[in-house]
């Protein structure tokens, strides 16, 4: 089945999602600084209501849903569930910056949560549990390309046990330095991921011409896709087609010399 969507379209969404990565990255990454720390509680708490940073990180996690987007955009259409589970995970990427926590982020089962807390919660667990299915669909369950199966597979060799990790700890540990060390963890993981996967898409893709098809008639698909080589592609068909015309031509020319040479002077 052909791709409907152009090569160069597929480019420019690459080159927009790995745009959108960095400065999506940066953005987050200042406001985490300036509220929790790099190093020490949710991620999520540079965005609560009176932080210095707050519009900084919900705009920093909007451009990293339009990330999501438009690597799901920059996929290969066979790569299409894959590119479902990205705008998925946009999706969730969007209601968790539209919906702050309250401070500390609280979670059950250690502390009371709000519905807003929640609601937080489980879009920010959803965005990046999507983007972890994403990498292993593309590294082990469809059809991709050498380069992107590596990096796929390598990303979800670390970030899958993160994910349970940080699934475990909120459930038996809750807030702390070792899950908040655990969610960087696995955020830089789907980042980097997202960046080199986006920049792999950028690669020109060379289209198969019609004369290289399965099916196709070769000195036709020559005239239309290979002007070039169409007189060459019918030579040797004819050749092909009477192995031995000039082998003919050749007897009977050597024939003729031999009557002559044989004529009574």
């Amino acid at each position: 089945m052909p791709d409907p969507v152009p090569g160069r379209v597929r480019t420019a969404a690459g080159w927009a999602a790995a745009g959108c990565v960095l400065a999506g990255t940066v953005a987050v990454t200042v406001a985490v600084a300036a509220g929790p720390g790099l190093s020490s509680g949710y991620v999520s708490e540079a965005g609560v209501t009176g932080s210095a940073f707050a519009s900084t990180y919900r705009m920093g996690v909007f451009v990293l849903a339009a990330a999501l987007l438009s690597l799901a955009a920059a996929l290969p259409a066979a790569l299409r569930i894959a590119a479902g589970l990205l705008v998925a995970g946009a999706a969730g990427a969007v209601l968790s910056g539209a919906v702050t926590c309250s401070a500390g982020c609280p979670l059950p089962p250690f502390e009371a949560a709000t519905p807003a807390d929640l609601v937080h919660a489980g879009a920010s667990i959803a965005a990046a549990g999507a983007t972890v299915l994403a990498m292993l669909v593309v590294g082990f369950l469809r059809p991709a390309t050498a380069a992107l199966r590596r990096v796929a597979r390598g990303a979800s060799v670390v970030a899958l046990p993160v994910a349970v990790l940080v699934a475990l700890g909120l459930l038996t540990v809750g807030r702390g330095a070792l899950v908040g060390g655990l969610e960087r963890l696995l955020l830089a993981v789907c980042l980097g991921w997202g960046l080199v996967t986006a920049l792999l898409l950028t690669r020109p893709r060379p289209d198969v011409p019609a004369a290289l098809r399965p099916g196709a008639d070769r000195p036709d698909a020559c005239a239309a896709d290979l002007p070039g080589a169409c007189a060459a592609l019918r030579t040797g068909a004819s050749a092909a087609v009477l192995p031995g015309a000039d082998g003919d031509q050749e007897s009977a020319e050597r024939d003729e010399r031999v009557a002559g040479s044989r004529t009574p002077v």
